[in-house]
């Protein structure tokens, strides 16, 4: 994949030309009436959920994106958005041009879906409003169905608070040209860190709980601000799930936390602000989320939702509830969704996109007690349903990625944790986060990893995984910041840690 030019993405190319420079397609008039505008892609551009024949585009129209109103600064007026897709960075060759409306109703967000394009070409993409040209973002369809695939490469991350560090993650997997990129959850926070405050390197616009939609607004825009993460949007189409923070800590699909009327807020911010399909546009209290992405024959991409179906969490110690064989972390759809896709098997390698940590960690490595009761821990029997629905239905080499712990993690997976000697049937890879958390801590001592043998790794540090899959094996580098608190990307060095491989029909991980 060719080098994307990062002044292109960053300060938008042609964009920075003089009006006489621009293509005639610029220069068409904003809907009738509309007030005049400063530049409003301030909040850059990116795309998302890519198919053989179709990608999704985002942007928002944002002049003053961190105005505590969430209008972000835009009149309450229609605004005709143009967007161009084209096969070179110069837009020489022209693939596709349409026009949508916007209006503050939907945050004056645009959504664009053009359908009939080439199964896995890389397209380049902007947007026109007001008489402003965008940065230019680079996206790729998926290869058609069954198509031989030889390479992908993807990086996933989660958990990026934005006072406790700087994004040099998203930095570092824009550098990575990846074909895909995945975000796992807790793309925000609802409310101020509670951290020290030599851990938080910058303010909040609103520093206040995001109960309203204004916040909410406000609070993604200011992410979306960040140079890297820009950088990110615009370099690979993402796949993207939320987790807790995206509405309030540790919700579920009871009232408690989170009212329907709160995550009927929070679940159109997000959608307004995150380049997914409209086929995920919240109705009211609820959202479809989950959904699956086939890439040729090479891999399929479960995107899980464990949050919104989930049923409350248990005590920190109550065995009774977490193996209460009722509860589930999924929902009986999804869960039913999961194990009919895995009766069929198109592809190599079935990744799991989700939130929480799958495998089970035991301090004290005895059955008849329980912890982390939000992991899948909580929710045993949801666990071993799933488990034994990918072990039954011969699913080839299942992979389970994960964010929300904000440490780097390797584990096997077994149907039974406290047998050690119980085949392996997977493997989990968890994210550490981008910034959230920047404590200090090693890793478990020796007598936890003992009873715990399955998990082969983990390191507390900010970072990304980076994964590289062929039909032979998946590898995955744990990619660590050296520090998220230096603002100087000169002074950071971006570097794996360790990295571990499993081979396509050889189940478990293997250090490299």
């Amino acid at each position: 994949m060719a080098q994307l030019n990062r002044r292109l993405v960053l300060l938008g190319g042609v964009a920075a030309a003089s009006t006489a420079a621009l293509p005639a397609w610029a220069n068409a008039r904003t809907t009738a009436a509309a007030p005049a505008i400063r530049d409003p892609f301030q909040l850059g551009v990116g795309s998302g959920d890519p198919l053989p024949d179709s990608v999704v585009l985002w942007t928002r129209l944002a002049p003053a994106p961190l105005n505590p109103d969430g209008f972000g600064g835009m009149p309450d007026a229609t605004y005709d958005v143009e967007w161009e897709l084209a096969d070179d960075a110069g837009f020489t060759s022209i693939a596709q041009r349409g026009t949508v409306a916007t209006t503050r109703a939907i945050g004056h967000s645009v959504h664009v879906e053009p359908a009939g394009l080439e199964p896995a070409r890389q397209y380049f993409y902007r947007f026109k409003a007001g008489g402003h040209i965008s940065p230019v973002g680079r996206t790729r369809t998926a290869p058609a169905l069954g198509a031989a695939v030889n390479q992908l490469k993807f990086g996933f991350l989660s958990c990026q608070h934005w006072e406790e560090g700087w994004y040099h993650a998203h930095r570092g997997v824009a550098a990575d040209n990846p074909d895909l990129i995945l975000f796992l959850g807790d793309y925000i926070y609802e409310k101020p860190s509670g951290r020290a405050a030599a851990e938080k390197v910058r303010g909040l616009a609103v520093p206040a709980e995001t109960t309203t939609l204004a916040i909410y607004r406000a609070r993604h825009a200011q992410h979306k601000t960040d140079a890297d993460l820009q950088a990110a949007h615009a370099a690979a189409p993402w796949m993207i799930v939320f987790d807790d923070h995206e509405v309030v800590n540790n919700w579920n699909a009871g009232t408690s936390p989170a009212t329907a009327a709160r995550k009927a807020l929070a679940f159109q911010a997000f959608y307004e602000n995150t380049p997914i399909r409209s086929t995920a546009k919240p109705v009211g209290s609820t959202i479809k989320l989950y959904r699956q992405f086939l890439w040729g024959n090479l891999a399929r991409f479960h995107m899980m939702d464990t949050r919104q179906y989930r049923s409350t969490q248990a005590g920190a110690t109550d065995c009774t509830a977490m193996r209460n064989t009722s509860r589930t972390l999924t929902g009986s759809a999804q869960e039913q969704w999961l194990l009919n896709a895995f009766e069929t098997h198109p592809a190599t390698w079935d990744f799991l996109g989700q939130q929480v940590f799958f495998a089970s960690r035991d301090g004290d490595g005895d059955r008849a007690t329980c912890e982390s009761p939000d992991s899948w821990n909580g929710y045993e029997a949801s666990r071993d349903r799933i488990t034994k629905g990918w072990v039954d239905r011969g699913v080839p080499n299942p992979i389970v990625l994960t964010g929300d712990v904000h440490r780097h993690w390797a584990a096997d997976l077994r149907q039974d944790y406290f047998d050690h000697s119980d085949p392996i049937v997977g493997s989990e890879l968890v994210t550490t986060s981008v910034t959230s958390n920047p404590g200090t801590g090693g890793p478990p001592d020796a007598t936890w990893f003992s009873r715990n043998p399955h998990v082969k790794y983990n390191k507390n540090q900010r970072g990304y995984v980076r994964v590289t899959a062929t039909p032979q094996q998946t590898r995955a580098d744990f990619m660590v910041v050296s520090n998220a608190l230096e603002r100087d990307p000169a002074k950071v060095t971006i570097k794996a840690d360790a990295s571990y491989a499993i081979q396509a029909g050889t189940r478990g991980l293997q250090k490299l």
